[in-house]
């Protein structure tokens, strides 16, 4: 029997890692096994893919030599950040420069960046269109994942640079559900006036990874983008509506209230949703529904996906 090669997945109980690692372990003849990196190897998600047969082991993004521990004998890695957990592009260029020297020490076969647009390339910080943030950011969790490829290739890490998509449980966990108005009807809130907004199931990300790495080389020092749709603001709004059996409402703003909403980050998002907005050919153009359903043939729609999730959409 053919020894199984090793993708070691960091943030295995989050949602891209989560994913991959199902993916990974559901398919039994694949030739691969997942090493499910995660800092709480006692928690009750990594406790549910030790379930599934995953190798799971301690690992942290702030703890290089953690990582280096945790990478060593694997074929291949996934490497994600998590913004939102400290809000410091720094801090994630640093992650991002830590898990680059870990898969270069490793001598990984293939390494996955799940990466973004480092948005300064279309909005230099001298362009006032939109505000710069942190004094040398546009659109801050973004510029910093792009701005720390090179990390990768400066090392000569085989990597394949994933570019993701809004993600639909953002609906669920992130606050940007429905919400009623003093009408009482439900509304979405976006400030992509009537530009299309490229958005994916969590779970179709770990999929598609997972056919990255049985392609082998084929993407190595490639970008690739995934989606499951390209929807405007009102057709997501009006599917919202169907699924829920109420209607719900597009509510557009501009960047500039949607910057001023005052939770944290709201400038950072307000920046990024123009971004998309302004820049929709570049954005939704990176993102091939072609190409994404040909690496998961399985890719939901997001009419598929909330068949499956409306129940857990939280209505306000």
């Amino acid at each position: 029997m053919a020894v199984k090669k090793i993708i070691a997945v960091v943030g295995a109980t989050g949602a891209q890692g989560g994913g991959l690692v199902r993916a990974i372990q559901n398919d039994g003849n694949g030739g691969f096994a997942a090493r499910a990196i995660t800092r709480d190897i006692h928690s009750g998600k990594a406790k549910e893919l030790a379930a599934l047969g995953a190798e799971v082991v301690a690992g942290d993004v702030d703890d290089p030599e953690s990582l280096k521990r945790a990478f060593e004998g694997a074929h291949g890695a996934y490497c994600v950040t998590f913004y939102w957990a400290h809000l410091s592009p720094e801090k994630e260029f640093a992650q991002a420069g830590a898990l680059a020297a870990a898969a270069k020490h490793a001598r990984v076969q293939h390494a996955i960046w799940s990466t973004l647009e480092d948005t300064r390339q279309w909005i230099p910080l001298s362009d006032d269109r939109m505000p710069t943030l942190m004094g040398k950011y546009k659109v801050p969790h973004f510029d910093s994942k792009g701005e720390a490829n090179h990390l990768f290739t400066d090392l000569g890490v085989p990597t394949t640079f994933l570019l993701t998509s809004f993600y639909w449980e953002n609906f669920i966990y992130f606050g940007t559900g429905p919400k009623r108005g003093p009408d009482g009807i439900l509304a979405v809130t976006l400030p992509m006036g009537d530009k299309k907004l490229p958005g994916i199931a969590t779970e179709d990300i770990g999929k598609c990874a997972y056919s990255l790495f049985q392609k082998g080389g084929e993407f190595i020092g490639k970008t690739v983008g995934i989606a499951g749709e390209h929807l405007t603001g009102a057709q997501m709004a009006a599917r919202l509506g169907r699924a829920l059996g109420q209607e719900v409402r597009y509510n557009e703003v501009p960047p500039e209230v949607y910057r001023g909403f005052g939770f944290p980050g709201a400038d950072d998002l307000g920046n990024m949703f123009q971004f998309k907005r302004d820049f929709e050919d570049v954005f939704c153009g990176a993102r091939s529904l072609d190409f994404s359903r040909a690496l998961n043939p399985s890719l939901q729609t997001f009419d598929t996906w909330l068949a499956e999730n409306k129940n857990r959409i939280p209505i306000e």
